[in-house]
């Protein structure tokens, strides 16, 4: 699986952008976006303007009022900084969509029948035109092969040399623009008109253009803002308080300790760390239509998994030669092997492999001894090998058994017995969660090929982590209920659907929706197009077809099904550090207030001075402090928003001892440390 590079956050190409990108982001209808940082940036013009105000009247403190207005800007700066350089990572892989995105020639076909075709800018291109693709061919925009083979070459979409065969009228038809045909030729319909197309999505994701808040992000950031307002009224009823009190609060040092109580942190990083989590799907290959998805992907409760090339490596391979009595398995196996020479699948392949290894038997040249190889219909089920007299004949049990008995070749004394003896293995084989292959040889029955669906390795531990998680595993299969119970039970799932159907799938879906869950699932096919757009995570492979790549909410550039866990992770991920970063600026805000509010009045209640824990030098410099490290703490966490929080397999309730015990508690020490060296700087520099 290739994983794209990722620009990293201290590269020139990213900061340097970011730094401009943090001005323009001042924009009030930007700012707006972001109700904490936008009430900042208001009190921070607000002060301003009283500054210049003082400065005219000749006011004093002005020094100390300037350092506070300077680090209030920051603040803003900081946390505009943090977002355009999430937004920079994405901008830096745009541009390399970018260059896959070339003018190019089409040749638009006059028919989709005929092979007639005239020279066309590939922009000009319309839903439904039919283009001939030819070797060496760019194609020039999406759309569905239909008709021809190819092999084409997918480098520029998914960062892979090795090239993909794309063919009509299967789940391998969709094609994508900008990529080149290597070999063959290919017609193919146009599904996205120009400035449409898959690639200008991919550019438009990845850059941040089209990215929406999620349900969860709204919540958070309306508590904000109502937290925020409720400052404002507190903040608001000091100076009445002050001056009953009488004394006189300045204007400055109430912002101050107004910019102090609001939790700026989060409010800071909260939509960088929206995009970083949409960024790290992108920089994993795969495409996350929403922000909404990655976030769902977080909250998933049920996991749909498709046996073949998930669960299983996706072929099955030859394992065992399995007799009846009275012949060898050495003879078996050479029967099998003969049968299988000009046999081309993968469990063809794993026959003639396992006899060489088991038995030393080597493939032989059948040219010499004149054979006539029977291929595989999907009419017979079964294929072979006739040669010097010899038949014979390997595939499905029945198949085989129908085909010995209507060649009135079964017969003879104990042949009712060996069919008997046969059936039998097979269907231990079957239970065991294997394929049984009867073969046959000049009309008797030899035995049994056990084929079996090999289980990745590690998937069931990984499945084990799923479910420490609460998540809860569905193997989806077109297999008998007998065999999939069997791998089933072998790969860990907690539940399956045997010879599943469409139907079957969107039916499991709604039925789990219906208690609440949220379901995510993974497909490559027409037929699995409603169930994906039922999934609260629909994830469809590139390979697939266009209607499977509409219906999911991401599309997984490798086209490889196991991504479906990675995704999950992901998607926790981000919540994690949502919840993590959200705790550490509650924490970190209750430590700020032991140094600003003690300084504040200590001038009029000289009893607060026994609430100044860090023993700061000075009221001044208690604030100043104070305000210095509201701002830096956002650039420490910037890397940290980007990164996200290490991930771990663990349930709801460990999960909140843990961040309650990093984040929380890390938030209450960190800023009494650094607001204390904060104020030892400021009193050696002699600035309060």
């Amino acid at each position: 699986m290739s994983q794209p590079k990722s620009a990293s956050m201290f590269d020139a190409r990213i900061l340097v952008p970011a730094i401009g990108g943090a001005f323009i982001k001042l924009n009030p209808r930007t700012m707006a976006k972001n109700p904490v940082m936008f009430v900042v940036a208001i009190v921070s013009a607000l002060t301003t303007i009283l500054f210049i105000k003082d400065l005219v009247t000749g006011a004093e403190g002005l020094g100390f009022s300037f350092q506070i207005i300077l680090w209030l800007w920051f603040t803003v700066l900081f946390a505009n900084f943090a977002e355009a350089v999430a937004e920079g990572r994405g901008k830096a892989q745009a541009e390399s969509l970018r260059k896959t995105r070339t003018e190019t020639q089409a040749k638009l076909l006059t028919s989709a029948e005929g092979r007639e075709w005239k020279d066309v800018s590939g922009t000009s291109l319309k839903v439904n035109d039919v283009v001939l693709v030819e070797a060496g061919d760019i194609i020039p925009s999406d759309g569905e092969i239909i008709e021809g083979i190819a092999s084409v070459n997918e480098a520029a979409i998914t960062g892979e040399s090795a090239p993909v065969i794309r063919e009509s009228g299967g789940d391998r038809s969709a094609v994508t623009g900008g990529t080149q045909v290597l070999s063959d030729w290919i017609k193919v319909r146009i599904t996205a008109a120009a400035g449409s197309t898959f690639i200008d999505r991919m550019i438009a994701l990845v850059e941040g253009a089209e990215r929406q808040k999620t349900p969860n992000e709204i919540a958070l950031n309306i508590l904000l803002a109502a937290l925020t307002l409720i400052f404002v009224m507190a903040t608001a009823t000091i100076p009445a308080f002050a001056s009953y009190a009488g004394g006189a609060i300045p204007i400055v040092v109430l912002v101050a300790l107004f910019v102090t109580l609001i939790p700026t942190t989060i409010g800071a990083l909260l939509s960088a760390i929206g995009i970083a989590g949409m960024d790290r799907l992108v920089r994993f290959n795969v495409l996350a239509m929403s922000g909404r998805a990655v976030e769902a992907a977080g909250d998933v409760d049920t996991l749909l998994l498709d046996k073949t090339g998930t669960i299983t490596l996706g072929n099955r391979q030859a394992t065992e030669f399995r007799p009846v009595r009275g012949v060898t398995a050495e003879q078996l196996a050479d029967a099998a092997q003969l049968s299988s020479l000009a046999d081309e699948t993968p469990e063809g392949r794993s026959i003639v492999v396992l006899a060489k290894e088991k038995y030393g038997i080597r493939a032989r040249d059948m040219t010499e001894l004149n054979a006539t190889f029977v291929p595989f219909t999907a009419q017979s089920r079964m294929s072979g090998v006739d040669f010097e007299g010899a038949t014979i004949r390997k595939g499905a049990v029945d198949s085989v058994l129908k085909y010995l008995q209507s060649q009135s070749i079964a017969g003879g004394t104990g042949s009712e017995a060996t069919i008997r003896e046969g059936q039998a293995i097979a269907d231990e084989i079957a239970k065991a969660g294997g394929t049984p292959l009867a073969v046959a040889r000049d009309g008797r029955l030899l035995g049994i090929v056990h084929l079996k669906d090999i289980v990745k390795g590690g998937i069931r531990e990984r499945f084990s982590e799923l479910r420490k998680m609460g998540i809860r595993t569905v193997m989806i299969t077109g297999d008998n209920p007998m065999t999939a119970a069997a791998i089933a039970a072998e790969a860990g799932v907690d539940d399956f659907l045997a010879q599943a159907t469409p139907e079957n799938k969107l039916q499991l879906i709604r039925d789990e929706q219906a208690k609440g869950k949220l379901v995510a699932m993974c497909g490559d096919g027409t037929n699995d197009a409603p169930a994906l757009a039922q999934a609260d995570v629909g994830v469809a492979m590139n390979t697939g077809t266009v209607a499977a790549r509409e219906a999911g909410n991401m599309v997984d550039l490798d086209s490889d099904p196991t991504k479906l866990i990675e995704i999950v992770e992901i998607g926790k991920q981000l919540l994690m550090t949502r919840g993590s970063l959200t705790t550490f600026s509650i924490a970190n805000d209750v430590a700020k207030y032991f140094a600003i509010i003690p300084a504040m009045f200590v001038t009029l209640y000289p009893g607060l001075d026994a609430l100044n824990v860090m023993g700061l030098h000075s009221p001044q410099s208690a604030i100043l402090s104070a305000i210095i490290f509201n701002a830096l703490i956002i650039i420490a966490l910037i890397p940290l928003a980007l990164r996200g929080v290490a991930y771990k397999a663990i349930g709801a309730g460990p999960l909140l001892r843990r961040n309650l015990l990093i984040y929380g508690l890390g938030g209450l020490v960190v800023p009494f440390i650094g607001i204390k060296l904060i104020d030892m700087a400021i009193v050696a520099l002699n600035l309060a």
